[in-house]
């Protein structure tokens, strides 16, 4: 355990749906805050052949009000391989961390690794990355990478992560994806 005692940060609050997200005649753009609030296992409900998430249009009313009504699991609730805390928590995802631009289909997240050193950063990098692969249409280019002068070996990290080869080579070994699988499931 590298940082034994990390500091602990308050949650935000949940996203409320409103009236306009509700109404399924209006276009329903992706920001920022809807990319915080992914859930997990929000992918395993849509149906097949519908796109990485399953389903065309991921910003359907329905589904987003079913998403954040349910108040637990968001993707800023991904839990730290480390400790029983999630990134949230320790402060490693932020919401004004997150870019989205629905309009060029591109997403980008910069995560801050509780210490410089941090021997984790590119195994939660990879959760991230991998959340977001699982619960968004095709069409978005995802881009995960370490907040700029936070740790000691962020271009290593950075380039390992924007590899797509290297993240799928990473997710056909079997003990490596499972960790990743805990780090994205519900605490108990």
């Amino acid at each position: 355990l590298e940082n034994a005692n990390p500091l602990i940060y308050r949650r935000s609050g949940e996203r409320p749906v409103t009236a306009r997200e509700e109404d399924d005649e209006l276009p329903d753009s992706i920001d920022d805050r809807e990319i915080f609030d992914i859930l997990p296992g929000e992918e395993e409900r849509a149906g097949p052949g519908q796109g990485r998430a399953g389903r065309g249009r991921w910003g359907r009313s329905a589904q987003l009000h079913s998403a954040f009504l349910n108040p637990a699991h968001l993707i800023r609730s991904i839990n730290d391989p480390e400790h029983p805390l999630t990134l949230e928590e320790l402060n490693v995802v932020e919401q004004v961390r997150v870019k989205v631009n629905d309009a060029e289909s591109t997403v980008a997240v910069e995560f801050t690794p509780t210490i410089p050193h941090c021997s984790m950063a590119t195994l939660i990098g990879l959760s991230i990355k991998v959340k977001l692969i699982r619960s968004l249409p095709e069409r978005f280019k995802l881009d995960v990478h370490i907040t700029p002068g936070t740790h000691a070996s962020e271009h290593a990290v950075n380039k390992q992560l924007a590899d797509k080869e290297r993240v799928a080579a990473a997710l056909e070994n079997s003990h490596l994806l499972e960790v990743v699988n805990q780090c994205l499931s519900a605490r108990s």
